[in-house]
């Protein structure tokens, strides 16, 4: 029975080799659509992956409070006093003046929310960094420990500020790899100091490198952690620049003020909101449970109006749910994507069947001669059936590679990560198979069906 199928299967060969052009036609749709198929989920893997690793930058069961963009009500209204109280306008009503984004607004959600885990404070100023004649222009933020917590920031080298450090506003520092590249690259940097602005900060850390793409960092307002600078927050509060201290007439002069022991308005601080009375530049709330985020954010919400009396001037953003929302918008033009490319390989199949009729009726005589010596009809069905076969699964096999190179094309030109997956492999491996045995059936069973005296007749 083996010899049987084996003689089959040769003439099968036999005959698609005989007809290359024609058998090259046929595979067409089949190498097409399997291509088409592999790089459109290739893209979705790619996308579902970029989603995951900004899922991972932006932390896990985080919330971001920052102030509202434009948002100047507090400080343009204040008086020289910088009084946060509701005062009277010309017409008697009462006008609503908000403190702006503070650190006791991130002490008070740490102490009165009970579904909050971790709350980091972060100011952010940019400024020149220079050390040794090199100099950039880069970010230096003030954190906590807690910072480092909640964005899975490790250290490679050094140690994590300390209390008194944190307390007194040390002038210490914790880099990131890209900054240690730049200005230490043949020493180690750890008890070394570099100038950022007008204060000598001493190297205490070096951070891991972390990959960021610039999407995460336009998007989801996160620092590029591999070029940036951390200090204490009270370091940064204390011999910066306190914006809350900051009167009018620091704002317009730009000279430096020192009021109770702080230093305050340096001129060679780049201070985007020094028109704002926001003290602190954004809060991340890490809550402890992820079926905890939306009750949480409500409370926020409340308790922030409540604390602003009422002015609208903080903005609320929960990064995993926009992802997730961008996760599902992309799913949905994958699953589109990949509905069409299929398409094609339904065409394949369609093209599979036409020329395979056109074959039976270009062979009947054949047919006829194969009948005459003792060929079955399962002989015939498994001939033409095998043709099919043979033809669809070599297209899906160059449809493969072809699909791999155009991953890798479209991935070289457009900048989009493209992942090709076993599994797209095997789908489309398999789906071409199929093809080729479902549309080659009907060509083999009419091919069958054909009368042995009638055949031999056919000229």
């Amino acid at each position: 029975m083996f010899e049987r199928y084996k003689y089959i299967l040769n003439i099968a060969i036999e005959a698609v080799f005989v007809n290359k052009f024609r058998s090259m036609l046929t595979a067409l749709g089949i190498i097409f659509g399997v291509a088409a198929v592999i790089a459109m989920m290739a893209i979705g893997k790619g996308a579902q992956k970029e989603i995951l690793d900004q899922m991972k930058v932006v932390g896990v069961n985080n919330i971001l409070i920052s102030p509202r963009s434009g948002s100047k009500s507090s400080s343009d209204k204040k008086d020289q006093s910088g009084s946060g109280e509701n005062q009277k306008s010309d017409n008697g009503s009462e006008k609503k003046f908000s403190p702006g984004l503070t650190l006791k607004d991130a002490a008070s959600i740490r102490q009165l929310i009970p579904t909050v885990a971790k709350v980091s404070p972060e100011v952010v100023y940019e400024t020149d960094v220079v050390k040794e004649g090199r100099s950039i222009n880069t970010k230096l933020s003030g954190v906590t420990p807690d910072f480092f917590t909640i964005f899975s920031l490790d250290l490679v080298q050094g140690q994590m500020f300390n209390e008194e450090q944190l307390k007194d506003g040390k002038a210490v520092c914790i880099i990131g790899p890209t900054i240690k590249s730049k200005f230490f690259a043949k020493e180690n940097p750890l008890g070394k100091e570099i100038k950022c602005g007008p204060i000598w900060l001493t190297v205490i850390g070096v951070l891991k490198k972390k990959d960021v793409n610039q999407s995460s960092i336009d998007n989801l307002g996160i620092s590029d952690y591999n070029n940036s600078i951390y200090a204490p927050i009270q370091t940064l509060l204390r011999r910066y620049k306190d914006r809350a201290l900051v009167n009018n007439a620091s704002l317009h002069g730009g000279s430096m003020e020192i009021e109770n022991d702080n230093v305050v308005g340096y001129s060679s601080i780049s201070d985007e909101s020094a028109a704002s009375v926001n003290q602190i530049d954004k809060i991340v709330v890490q809550v402890k449970e992820t079926s905890q985020i939306k009750p949480t954010t409500d409370i926020l919400v409340r308790m922030m109006k409540r604390r602003h009396a009422g002015v609208d001037d903080i903005e609320i953003k929960v990064p995993e749910l926009l992802l997730k929302q961008e996760q599902r918008t992309k799913d949905i033009f994958n699953i589109v994507l990949g509905a069409i490319a299929s398409i094609s390989l339904i065409v394949g199949g369609i093209g599979i069947m036409n020329i395979m009729l056109a074959s039976v009726m270009e062979r009947i005589r054949e047919i006829g001669i194969r009948q005459a010596i003792g060929a079955t009809k399962q002989d015939i069905i498994l001939q033409f059936l095998s043709e099919a076969t043979i033809i669809s699964i070599t297209g899906g096999l160059i449809g493969i590679i072809l699909g791999i190179v155009l991953s890798k094309v479209i991935m070289q030109l457009t900048e989009i990560l493209t992942i090709v997956s076993p599994l797209s492999i095997i789908i489309s491996f398999g789906v071409s198979a199929s093809v080729g045995i479902l549309f080659g059936y009907w060509p083999a069973k009419r091919a069958s069906e054909q009368d042995p005296v009638t055949s031999l007749r056919h000229e």
